[in-house]
């Protein structure tokens, strides 16, 4: 279990979250959600440990996460930040073995474990085809699959996506949401993901956690969140809900 406990964020005498607590279970896909400036990529990063908390701690299984070593830290939860690092020139498998990292020792070469769980990662993200592959050489959901597939190599509890759809388009992006989906179902991870697309959170995802100005507006399942009167308290617009044809899902459109 992740706790996150008062936890707040100041920085050149602006605050960029308020006074916040919630929870992430194992097993759960939660869906980060608010407009541009509410805090969502701040608190991403203060669960990350990018960010020193102002007040309040966040604790993994009743462990402070600043006084997690940062190999440490890196065996309990994976982060993907929105910018992610140039990695044009490794191949796919040099790179999900990066996810290894925190199990190996200083100059450790890899071992037969590791060599299993980036094998095993390489096949539940399905990019075993371009495993020789230069990371340049692939489209964009097939990058968003093998950073998804190094972070699985890492072996943690918790997983932190930010933006991670950003650069996609609509194809890529209901399949690799479908990946992360498949991840949470059958692997056991709590994912945190921040979405912009409430109608792909709405059908992926089991929570929302919604930021307003700095502050947890909104947390909730899929149905309570799916509200109007809920969605205009979090972005002070109408939205008009259908039902969607096929899953029976609410469907939020202006």
């Amino acid at each position: 279990m992740m706790h996150i406990n008062n936890l707040g964020l100041i920085r050149q005498k602006k605050v960029l979250l308020h006074p916040t607590s919630f929870e992430i279970k194992p097993k759960k896909l939660y869906a980060l959600i608010g407009h541009n400036g509410s805090g969502k990529s701040s608190l991403i990063k203060a669960m990350a440990g990018e960010m020193t908390p102002t007040q309040g701690d966040i604790r993994i299984n009743e462990h402070n996460l600043q006084e997690f070593s940062a190999k440490a830290l890196a065996q309990n939860l994976a982060y993907l930040p929105q910018n992610l690092p140039d990695a044009g020139a490794f191949t796919v498998y040099e790179l999900v073995m990066l996810g290894r990292y925190p199990h190996q020792k200083w100059l450790q070469k890899p071992t037969a474990e590791d060599h299993e769980h980036v094998n095993k990662a390489i096949t539940l993200t399905q990019v075993d085809a371009f495993r020789d592959r230069q990371v340049s050489t692939l489209s964009g959901g097939e990058r968003a699959r093998v950073w998804l597939a190094m972070c699985l190599a890492q072996q943690t509890e918790f997983l932190l996506l930010d933006e991670p759809l950003a650069a996609l388009d609509v194809v890529y992006q209901v399949e690799v949401l479908k990946l992360i989906r498949q991840l949470v179902d059958e692997q056991g991870l709590g994912v945190v993901i921040i979405l912009h697309d409430l109608n792909l959170a709405a059908r992926f995802c089991d929570e929302f956690i919604a930021l307003k100005q700095g502050q947890l507006c909104h947390m909730g399942d899929v149905t309570s969140t799916m509200q109007k009167e809920v969605l205009h308290s979090i972005f002070g617009v109408d939205f008009t809900l259908l039902t969607h044809p096929d899953t029976s899902h609410k469907v939020a459109v202006i």
